[in-house]
């Protein structure tokens, strides 16, 4: 019944989709009419409620809905999706303010006398408009209002027109700020925690281990990550487009001639060229900028959008009147007089402490000021000029209610699809298929280019990934990251707006396009798009790293990077290290032996010894490189004959885990059956035949694998663990070489600063004398404060605080007090014996070693990677490493 059920949703949804109902009334529509009915039959024919979901039943369903509805309205960590009234805010300003008009006219002016030029000049404002717009309707209305009346002027093919205005119109969904990409953010942001769980059961299920390595662990996303991962992608599309028609333009250059333009290219359209193409790219690199650069986050790169589409609006709106760009030029001053100031000023109104910190205040609040006056200026602007600014309001407030009012109708849905075992069908149906996560992902992106030609993007993202997304992150086998999954599906939504015959392109196109441009024209126009879109999918899919490498690379150039010891770097740094042994290790060596060769006689003996250790450590880490190198080599050669059969018996495996998780429903079913139980005893009847039957299943399948199984794995695992235990043998060595080496330099560097304790500490005999009990004890913990922050001075601490010890007692000992102060000024004598040689004998020749190995054996003991092996790992991690093996 849970199947007629999930089949009554799915018709219920797609008749009301079909007969043009609204899309936000329809999906929580037929959720809510589909529990309802399943509820009452429950109620009517089996005595429960519950009795026809798969999980739960109509109250845990109302229970999702209502954490849905306030982790979209009132939770305040799912900020993401603050970022989407913000730009689209942006967008219908730079619409409505006609700076997108202006784009167009200039850019095709420019293009126009070079063959497809003006085909390749709606490609390049189409994405400058993605960049700053995103809004697929504004743009491609725009365009086609502008461009295409030239174009067809200009006796270009009305295919070719029609086709290349409806696809850089649609740019904007992929290339940032996207509004499809912070809706995919969001939506993989919780399918990441569900596929972590699976990911975690399946390695619990499939190594017997409680624990699975962090490393192992699913890469989530953000839409900063989004916004990242998808500008390479947007870049490639943008390229792909513009080949295409210089390629026609060559090919049938009737189709696509070149335009003279009406004037000259003299210093004025020079001046016009820069004045309408510089402040859009100033906007683009304020808010990508700003994002790549890790200097705002998504929402506050939103904001930043915003305000600056209002300022150019400012002036754009008065053009040609009397101080149109004061606003502008106003704000650009605030701006640059803020960057000056934070070059010279350490600003900051909690730290004030001198005169300068003072000025440096007064000044920002000035420039702050003169900023705040250039965007009420240019608000007032837009509020007063044809009503602007109350217009682009309306119209943001509509598409963002449409876009959350979809959000919550499709969680709705989602909680329906789940309740009626609709999630366990499609893991069931996709893991079931040959050829592993690729087939999966095949059919999945297939489904949602199918959908395309009927659905809108919004709906394919909040219905469509919630459900598919968990399963493919959680394969192992190809380990995606979801910033990756997330720009695959982007690109492929991309093309619903293409596809007949409900592309919503061709639909905006088709309303402002003349009678003389049939729609079997934009038809034809849009496939060689559509085609080249699946190419640019076909590229990403097969070079992960045109989306995964500047994300990676952001977060390890930025300040808060992680550190060189987390767990997701070591693969990839033990591999850097690896290659400089290969190509350094003599030098790295021979920097070893020299540091073994150094006197350190002199030393205490516990650093002495340390050192030492350090230094034959050290030495021992080329070889331990060498046995991960080999371990490695081992493992890929046995992995080739065991492959096969481990992905055998896991399917087998899965199956088996699939029948008892069915046989566990059923007992269920038949524990609460009989008279005054919930189910029927004709229904536990029902099951406890159905348990028998699965049994023999199960039966079945356990004797499908093969005899050497148990054998071959055992081994396998044994190769596995050899390789594991080399990593890890490697990694504790590479720690205890260096960890000595960095504090004995820390040491030695201190010894300026105990010299200068030396008045202190002696200074402590005679006010033992002269202060009474409870000043003394004031007096030397002020001291011992001191001792503590330098390096390698505990021991001199230790003599202070024994002092102190002995005078905070009832009865204060003043013997034993000077007895423990002049023994920390014995320690502090022979300390500073041992620290004035070694500053001038070891602290040089330690430096320099430090230098040699903190890029190999001491770079896991860095603050943070140097900038050469963060490129480095930033490149390794962009490629998916197959981890099924371990699973």
């Amino acid at each position: 019944m849970e199947l007629f059920f999930l089949l009554l949703l799915i018709a219920l949804m797609a008749g009301a989709l079909g007969s043009g109902y609204p899309v936000a009334f329809a999906l929580p529509g037929s959720a809510i009419l589909t529990i309802g009915i399943a509820a009452l039959s429950g109620y009517l024919f089996a005595g429960s409620t519950d009795a026809f979901f798969s999980h739960g039943g109509p109250s845990q369903w109302l229970s999702a809905g209502v954490t849905n509805f306030r982790g979209v309205y009132w939770e305040a960590e799912r900020d993401t999706l603050i970022a989407i009234p913000l730009f689209v805010f942006m967008g219908i300003m730079l619409q409505r303010s006609k700076i997108a008009e202006d784009l167009l006219v200039t850019m095709a002016q420019l293009f126009g006398p070079i063959p497809g030029g003006l085909g390749i000049s709606v490609v390049f404002v189409g994405a400058l408009l993605a960049a700053t717009t995103g809004i697929v309707g504004a743009t491609v209305v725009a365009m086609g209002l502008i461009s295409l009346p030239a174009m067809l002027r200009s006796n270009y093919s009305p295919s070719l027109a029609t086709g290349t205005i409806a696809a850089s119109g649609t740019l904007g969904q992929i290339i940032p700020p996207s509004i499809v990409l912070i809706i995919l953010a969001d939506q993989l942001a919780s399918a990441v925690d569900q596929a972590g769980s699976l990911r975690q059961a399946l390695y619990k299920e499939s190594t017997g281990e409680i624990t699975m390595p962090s490393d192992f662990a699913v890469t989530s996303t953000s839409a900063g990550e989004m916004f990242l991962g998808a500008f390479l992608p947007g870049l490639v599309l943008v390229g792909l487009y513009m080949l295409f028609i210089m390629g026609f333009a060559i090919l049938n250059p009737k189709s696509a001639p070149a335009v003279r333009m009406e004037g000259k290219f003299d210093g004025a359209f020079l001046v016009k060229v820069i004045i309408t193409l510089v402040p859009p790219l100033a906007l683009i690199f304020l808010v990508l900028g700003s994002i790549i650069a890790g200097v705002a986050t998504v929402n506050q790169a939103g904001a930043i959008g915003a305000i600056g589409a209002m300022i150019m609006a400012g002036y754009r709106l008065r053009e040609g009147e009397k101080g149109t760009y004061s606003p502008a030029i106003l704000a650009i001053l605030a701006l640059l007089g803020l960057a000056v100031l934070l070059s010279f000023y350490d600003i900051n109104i909690k730290r004030i402490h001198t005169s300068q910190d003072v000025t440096g205040v007064v000044l920002a609040l000035i420039a702050v000021s003169l900023l705040l006056i250039a965007v009420f200026w240019s608000g007032w602007r837009t509020f007063k000029i044809q009503d602007t600014l109350r217009g682009v309001m309306v119209e943001t407030a509509k598409t963002s209610s449409l876009v959350f009012i979809i959000l919550l109708g499709a969680a709705m849905l989602t909680s329906a699809f789940r309740a009626f075992g609709g999630e366990e069908l499609v893991k069931d149906f996709l893991q079931g298929l040959p050829g592993g996560f690729w087939m999966q992902f095949l059919i999945v992106m297939l489904v949602i280019f199918v959908l395309g030609f009927f659905l809108d993007f919004i709906e394919i993202a909040v219905v469509v990934v919630p459900i598919v997304a968990p399963i493919l992150l959680a394969d192992p086998s190809a380990n995606v990251t979801a910033v990756w999954l997330g720009v695959m599906i982007g690109l492929n939504i991309q093309t619903s707006f293409l596809t007949p015959p409900f592309g919503f392109a061709l639909f905006y196109l088709r309303g402002v396009a003349p009678a003389t441009v049939k729609t079997i024209a934009m038809y034809k126009g849009v496939i060689a798009f559509i085609l080249l879109q699946l190419l640019a999918l076909g590229i990403v899919g097969f070079y992960p790293q045109l989306v995964n490498y500047l994300p990676n690379r952001s977060s390890l150039l930025s300040e808060t990077a992680p550190p060189p010891q987390n767990p997701r770097m070591q693969y990839c740094l033990e591999n850097y290290v690896a290659e400089e042994f290969a190509k350094n290790g003599e030098t790295i060596l021979a920097a070893v032996k020299r540091a073994q060769a150094l006197d350190l006689s002199y030393l205490p003996e516990d650093l002495r010894e340390e050192l030492t250790e350090s230094f034959a450590k050290a030495e021992a880490s080329l070889g331990l490189m060498g046995e991960i190198t080999a371990a490695e080599k081992a493992v890929a050669a046995a992995a080739g004959d065991y492959r096969p059969l481990h992905v055998l018996v896991r399917g087998i495996e899965r199956d088996i885990r699939r029948v008892d998780t069915a046989i566990a429903d059923l007992e269920v079913i038949v524990r609460r059956s009989g008279e005054g139980q919930i189910y029927s005893a004709e229904r536990g009847e029902r099951a406890a035949a159905r348990i028998e039957a699965l049994k023999e299943d199960r039966a079945v399948l356990a004797a499908q694998i093969p005899a050497e199984w148990d054998e071959k794995h055992t081994t396998f695992a044994k190769i596995q663990t050899s390789e594991n235990r080399a990593r890890m043998t490697y990694r504790r060595n590479a720690d205890d070489a260096y960890e000595p080496v960095v504090e004995a330099v820390n040491v030695i560097a201190s010894t300026d600063a105990l010299a200068a304790l030396e008045t202190d500490l002696r200074g402590l005999e005679q006010e033992l004398q002269s202060l009474e009990p409870a000043a003394f004890v004031d007096r030397v913990t002020d001291v011992r404060a001191l001792f503590g922050d330098v390096e390698g001075a505990s021991d001199i601490r230790s003599g202070v605080n024994a002092a102190r010890t002995a005078m905070r007692s009832s009865s204060p000992d003043k013997e034993k007090a000077l007895a423990s102060i002049r023994e920390a000024i014995a320690e502090f004598e022979a300390a500073m014996l041992w620290r004035r040689r070694a500053q001038g004998e070891l602290l040089p020749q330690l430096n320099a070693y430090n230098e040699a190995i903190s890029g190999t054996i001491g770079l896991r003991g860095q603050p943070r990677l140097p900038r050469e092996q963060a490129l480095y790992v930033a490149s390794c991690n962009a490629s998916h490493r197959d981890i099924s093996l371990s699973f």
